[in-house]
């Protein structure tokens, strides 16, 4: 017998099983639920080191939906499937323990360090996703691709702040940038958050203070 997911609506369910179908595209390290008080946190890796020398910074795209009350979960899951009622959702029958999930983001403070425009965060994902398709060698193996990618994807980006440019990958990858935006930046310990109206993108290293609002540049070569 299946475990079900019970969440506010139907529409909520359909929002959670898109998150998954991107998540897919980008990693096949699961997605993380935890559920209480009437709210999943559905969260995904969109970039993670692989190993002890792994220089990719932990990067996370993280939704926010309203679920049943009675809902607790915490649990890291390949995929989910439809059910018959609209507003639930199938868990496969077991789970699994990606590194990314044992590097929790705090649950609170939070501070207000800044702002970024949507325009700048796109321009930059469109950048090094360019960067990755003209350095990618044909018939290379997946240890060269990964170190390519943590190299672009990792590399701190003054047009971002100084934050690392995967989280313009991150935020392009889960469909959170949508028109213009001023993107809310905050800051927890070695932790610093993205608040767009559609999710929240997360990356764990130095802590950056100090960021002032940013205007749209162009695409600019980092």
């Amino acid at each position: 017998m299946h475990h079900r997911l019970v969440l506010a609506d139907s529409d909520t369910a359909r929002d959670v099983l898109t998150f998954f179908g991107r998540a897919g595209l980008v990693s096949e390290d699961g997605v993380r639920l935890q559920g209480a008080d009437g709210i999943l946190a559905v969260t995904a890796a969109a970039l993670a080191p692989q190993g002890l020398f792994d220089q990719t910074p932990t990067v996370l795209a993280m939704r926010i939906v309203r679920a049943d009350p009675a809902l607790e979960c915490d649990i890291v899951v390949d995929e989910l499937t439809a059910d018959e009622d609209e507003r639930m959702l199938k868990l496969p029958d077991t789970g699994r323990s990606p590194a990314w999930a044992g590097v929790a983001p705090p649950r609170g403070g939070w501070e207000r360090t800044g702002s970024l425009e949507s325009s700048v965060i796109a321009n930059r994902a469109q950048w090094g996703i360019s960067a990755v398709a003209r350095g990618a060698t044909p018939g290379a193996g997946e240890e060269a691709v990964r170190a390519l990618r943590a190299a672009i994807w990792g590399e701190p980006d003054e047009d971002l702040a100084g934050l690392p440019r995967g989280v313009a990958f991150a935020a392009h990858a889960f469909g959170f940038i949508s028109g213009e935006e001023n993107v809310t930046v905050t800051a927890s310990g070695r932790w610093t958050r993205l608040g767009f109206a559609r999710g929240h993108v997360l990356s764990r290293g130095p802590m950056v203070t100090g960021l002032t609002a940013v205007r749209g540049t162009g695409v600019g070569a980092a």
